[in-house]
């Protein structure tokens, strides 16, 4: 059979490796990993390498994800905040989602009494990345309050987010505020809540050096299954595979050129003006995927003889000519990606995927 491009190849052996690997350091220190799938829409392989590798709680940002995930053998998280409209299949699809709002939160406990399910909350709080999460604490005192008093959910924990948006590390200190608030709760209303989920892949920089705060008890991660790597250090874990994800794509002109375009420069097809060097003439060759499909600063060529040159929205223009392959029309060049990349391609309908097991 005539495989089509451009393609994905997801190796799911390595994905599992880097799954297995990363549960094994996170349980020595008392840590569950919630494997975030976003990354790749909903994609029950991938999923499905996720618990193989030990996950026992899968993260979805999306409800049409978690839909397609409903027989996988695993708790399912929603990782962004529920719409308020969507609050039934939230409660049908996820086992918890992370929460700041107490009006979707009783709609949420609402919708659960209906099918009877106790459906788990995780009450994010804003420790200074300012993306999600209920900033002042007497605010969260007072939320916290009213969902205990709420019969269709239950108060699982506490849970925070960095560095998506602001930028800002998870550090010792802005963690302390989650440990402060979960005794505070704990102490005001008598309950016991059963995690600290303590951000994203990056806050394992904080594993790495040794300073992870024991009171964090959660972790959710998706960059660090699917990669190995902790990109706020640009590091890799030990171990791992960086090269799960390989985009193939077919070479659909190949001319020698020169390298810098000729006339008055301009904005580009995305508001940019672009900048080329002078290296005189080049071989390039388009290949048949784009900025509507990847993310081409996120991705790097196998062949380290081929550079990226830039792209449009349907092409990818690359510099072939120190390559060792004499490459031709029809041939196929191979890219490793990179997290944006990933989550661009697998979203894409018009990027094949094919899992390797």
């Amino acid at each position: 059979m005539t495989k089509k491009y451009p393609r994905i190849e997801v190796d799911l052996k390595k994905i599992t490796h880097n799954t297995k690997e990363m549960v094994k350091v996170f349980g020595e220190l008392g840590v569950e990993i919630v494997g975030i799938n976003k990354v790749t829409c909903g994609s029950v392989e991938v999923a499905n390498a996720l618990i193989e590798g030990g996950v026992k709680v899968i993260g979805e940002s999306r409800i049409e994800a978690l839909k397609k995930l409903k027989d996988i053998n695993a708790e399912k998280m929603l990782v962004r905040l529920p719409m308020i409209s969507n609050a039934a299949e939230v409660v049908k699809y996820a086992d918890i989602s992370l929460n700041s709002e107490i009006k979707t939160i009783r709609k949420l406990s609402e919708e659960a009494l209906k099918i009877g399910k106790k459906h788990k909350i995780v009450l994010m709080i804003d420790v200074g990345d300012l993306r999600e999460g209920i900033f002042d604490e007497e605010d969260a005192l007072k939320t916290a309050g009213h969902i205990i008093e709420l019969p269709g959910v239950e108060l699982d924990g506490l849970g925070t987010n960095l560095s998506c948006f602001g930028g800002i590390m998870p550090s010792e200190e802005n963690l302390e505020k989650l440990n402060r608030l979960k005794k505070r709760i704990e102490e005001k209303y008598n309950i016991k809540m059963n995690t600290v989920s303590g951000g994203n892949s990056s806050t394992t920089h904080l594993i790495q050096k040794d300073k992870l705060p024991k009171f964090v008890n959660q972790l959710r991660c998706g960059t660090l299954l699917m990669l190995g790597t902790v990109e706020v250090t640009e590091s890799r874990m030990d171990n791992t595979f960086i090269d799960a994800f390989i985009l193939k794509s077919e070479i659909i002109e190949l001319k020698k050129k020169p390298s810098k375009p000729i006339g008055t420069p301009n904005v580009d097809a995305f508001g940019n003006i672009p900048e080329f060097e002078d290296k005189g003439q080049m071989t390039r060759a388009i290949c048949a995927i784009g900025r509507q499909d990847v993310d081409l600063e996120w991705m790097k060529p196998v062949d380290s003889n081929v550079e990226i040159l830039g792209g449009s929205s349907d092409h990818a223009i690359v510099d072939l000519t120190h390559a060792d392959n004499k490459y031709d029309i029809g041939d196929i060049l191979e890219f490793e990606l990179n997290y944006v990349a990933i989550l661009r391609g697998m979203t894409s309908p018009f990027v094949y995927k094919e899992y390797v097991k």
